[in-house]
């Protein structure tokens, strides 16, 4: 699965920041400016950041609205990827920066943050659906783990998400379940 730079980037920072809500472990890992900073490092996104509390807080209200896009299908996801477009007040505009060829940004640099965030990653979720690609949105399968991903592997076997060490982990699980059957 090959998509536009773009929409991978703006995939794997929806990815990323739904990520960062607590888990099977309670655990928020977007809660200082320390972790927000750090999701920017990973994620950069181009005009005005203020990097304050106010942001941060903005940011932080946007995953719960991303992390539903994993919670339906193809279908169930237009109507919340349009609400995202229409309250971002999405207009689509094609740009040229930082040594990307041309593309798509549907905000202007100085709208905040958490709009471009959300506006940004529901422009990525219209390349996907177009694409007839959304069955690899998906939720880790490991049985004690709720990150999700987004499978680009070839064939679209991927089960596990990279947050975690799950695969690995279930696999390990696995082999002791077989083994632990053999001696018996």
């Amino acid at each position: 699965m090959v998509f536009i730079h773009d929409t991978k980037q703006n995939l794997e920072a929806a990815v990323y920041l739904v990520n960062t809500l607590p888990g099977f472990d309670g655990v928020d890992t977007l809660t200082t400016l320390a972790d927000f900073d750090a999701y920017l490092a990973v994620n950069p996104y181009t005009g005005v950041i203020r990097r304050d509390e106010a942001e941060l807080s903005a940011v932080r209200d946007v995953r719960d609205r991303l992390r539903e896009l994993w919670n339906v299908d193809r279908g169930g996801a237009v109507p919340l990827v349009n609400a995202m477009l229409e309250d971002g007040k999405a207009l689509p505009r094609l740009v040229i920066h930082d040594g990307f060829d041309w593309h798509i940004h549907a905000t202007s640099d100085d709208s905040p943050l958490a709009t471009r965030v959300l506006v940004e990653a529901a422009m990525a979720f219209v390349d996907v659906i177009r694409a007839d690609e959304y069955d690899r949105v998906r939720v880790c399968a490991a049985d004690d783990c709720e990150s999700v991903y987004v499978d680009y592997s070839k064939n679209g076997s991927k089960r596990y998400c990279d947050t975690g060490n799950c695969g690995n982990r279930m696999n390990v699980n696995a082999y002791r379940r077989r083994k632990a059957r053999e001696t018996v």
